[in-house]
């Protein structure tokens, strides 16, 4: 029997810490690894993608929806370079991913040699809490097991680093000897509880407050019966980061939903009106629309002290499990007996869904981008799961879905980079293959690199339980996030040299590859669409034709000023008219009549 390298005892170990799926590109800085998959019978599953950057998506989309650590893997040289974008992804938004990539050989580093890169130094910041090269193969269980608890205890990514010759070596365990660190398998988290005096005074503050009001991010994921209580007795209205879009259901009457430059108007509203602010795992970044300081009393909890006290000034900054520390905190919370604040919450909440629709129902050429995101709402299994690119599709996402039941979705926050709704939705779907899969991807990001990525879809997707995978593709021929932009912040017309796009027949390809491809152009086919996607046994892209006219006004934007930032482009800018036109007719929506509550 042959003996067992390092890079067969890499994919063992790997194994036995549950991992099931490695994202991947191959290369030869990683040939050993690669035999080592094969004589392994390819356990864990090598997922291959169609570029080297999207394995660190693939990953970080699994990761994200399974809650588990993800891995990705890359040649040496190019290969590791190329998982920077989705390994930052990963450090910004507080995901463990591992990331193991190849190196020359020892006997050629310091030589100039081809594919050399100083892997150590390109990967200290985006993995600066933990990247290490393997030198010797007694080094690999510690190094190895280290990466992994370390990424989980940090959420965020680490490195690993095995030069090629490496990789081959016969595997030799550390010794009982003196500079040698053996390693072992496994960790048990603790739960970690608030202190009691702190709670305390955190319940004086909050009982003290006449107008609540609640922000909550994905660190408050596991805590959705608590929250729910704590709104209830506190008589708050909930904003979500758009991270947290999935924390708790949009059906419910106090939840504003999104807050920000893509959120909603009743959370703009409630943060400028509140009283009192309590943060639960969230370190949402845009503090102008946040409570004016000095407004409102705050406390803060999240389970990580280096994200603590953050964007506000908290009175109290509670280091614990949000769970942990509500369930503490429930007790101690005085239920309001007026319940005026949160009456008016809630019909701010029932007009903004109902202008919501309104505006979605607004005529465009040929199609409203609302409406593609509208019709899907009430349409979504409750176990749906949906990515959406940056760009122009993340402000549909943030704000005409509706979520609900167990749906999920995520998008790339803190970075906001292209590319990866497509790839997010691969990792989603081998890290939950029984469940249906939604990616909003603009026609930017799906030449980037969704169309490509589609050939990964059409490699797998029969492996699936659930055969649906849907990318709905907003198909306006136009960089269209940065072309508004542009015109809002610079004051500038779009440049055409560098916002317009070719035109490609998306559903076409999708057709060739023997998925589903349907084209639709008109508003009336857009429901009947989702239908047939949702009803489709293999996956679908929707090539939709949008309105790139129609524009993604911020909650907090008067009539007034939305009417003067389009009269500030018109010369020069090609769809002047048109966006105005757009503009005033969904503006409007706000301001008419809504139906009698």
């Amino acid at each position: 029997m042959a003996k067992e390298t390092v890079s067969d005892f890499l994919l063992g170990r790997l194994r036995e810490w549950g991992v099931d799926h490695v994202f991947a590109f191959p290369g030869d800085g990683i040939n050993g690894t690669l035999a080592a998959f094969g004589r392994a019978e390819n356990k864990p599953k090598f997922v291959q993608s169609r570029h080297e950057e999207m394995p660190a998506f693939e990953a970080v989309g699994y990761a994200k929806f399974t809650g588990r650590l993800a891995v990705c893997m890359a040649t040496s040289g190019p290969g590791a370079i190329h998982l920077l974008n989705g390994l930052y992804d990963a450090k910004l938004d507080h995901v463990p991913v591992v990331a193991i990539v190849g190196q020359t050989a020892q006997s050629a580093m310091g030589g100039s040699y081809q594919q050399e890169v100083d892997l150590l130094s390109l990967f200290k910041d985006v993995a600066g809490d933990y990247v290490q090269m393997v030198t010797v193969p007694e080094q690999l269980p510690n190094v190895l097991d280290r990466a992994i608890r370390i990424a989980l205890a940090e959420r965020a990514p680490t490195a690993i680093i095995i030069p090629s010759d490496v990789q081959e070596m016969p595997y030799s365990a550390p010794t009982h000897a003196f500079k040698m660190v053996p390693s072992s398998l496994g960790v048990q988290w603790p739960t970690i509880s608030a202190d009691a005096a702190a709670i305390r005074e955190a319940a004086a503050i909050l009982n003290a407050g006449k107008k609540v009001a609640m922000l909550i991010g994905a660190g408050a994921r596991g805590a959705r019966k608590e929250l729910m209580e704590v709104a209830d007795l506190l008589g708050a209205g909930v904003a979500k980061a758009l991270l947290g879009k999935d924390v708790l259901s949009d059906e419910l009457p106090y939840v504003t939903g999104s807050i920000g430059l893509l959120g909603t108007r009743p959370s703009y509203e409630m943060m400028r009106d509140c009283d009192t602010l309590l943060t639960v795992g969230s370190s949402f970044p845009y503090t102008q629309f946040m409570p004016e300081p000095g407004q409102a009393r705050a406390v803060q909890i999240d389970v990580d002290a280096k994200m603590i006290g953050l964007r506000y000034g908290y009175e109290r900054n509670i280091v614990a499990d949000a769970k942990t520390a509500l369930e503490a905190l429930i007790p101690l919370l005085k239920p309001r007996e007026d319940t005026s604040w949160r009456t008016t919450i809630e019909d701010n909440v029932a007009r903004w869904w109902e202008t919501m629709d309104e505006e979605a129902q607004v005529s465009a050429d040929p199609i409203n981008p609302m409406l593609l995101f509208s019709e899907l709402s009430g349409r979504m299994p409750s176990n749906a799961i949906v990515t959406a690119d940056s760009g122009s599709s993340a402000n549909w996402y943030a704000r005409q879905l509706r979520f609900r039941d167990d749906m999920r979705g995520s998008l790339s926050g803190a970075l906001a980079t292209m590319g990866p709704g497509v790839p997010y939705a691969i990792g989603a779907k081998f890290g939950c293959p029984d469940r249906p899969v939604v990616a909003f991807v603009g026609d930017g990001a799906m030449q980037m690199n969704g169309m490509a990525e589609l050939i990964t879809i059409k490699h797998y997707w029969q492996e699936w339980a659930d055969p649906r995978l849907i990318v709905a593709v907003l198909h306006n021929d136009d960089l269209n996030q940065v072309t508004w932009e542009m015109r809002a912040m610079e004051g500038a017309p779009a440049f055409e040299a560098s916002q317009a796009l070719p035109d490609v027949p998306y559903g076409e390809f999708a057709n060739l590859l023997g998925l589903q491809g349907i084209t639709v152009d008109k508003p009336d086919d857009v429901g009947p669409a989702w239908e047939r996607a949702l009803a489709a046994d293999r996956p679908t892209v929707l090539d939709v034709r949008v309105d790139p006219d129609v524009p993604p006004i911020p909650p907090h934007a008067t009539f007034q000023q939305a009417l003067d930032s389009a009269k500030s482009v018109i010369k020069g800018d090609s769809s002047a008219w048109g966006f105005i036109k757009e503009g005033v007719k969904t503006k409007l929506q706000e301001a008419l009549p809504h139906k009698e509550g």
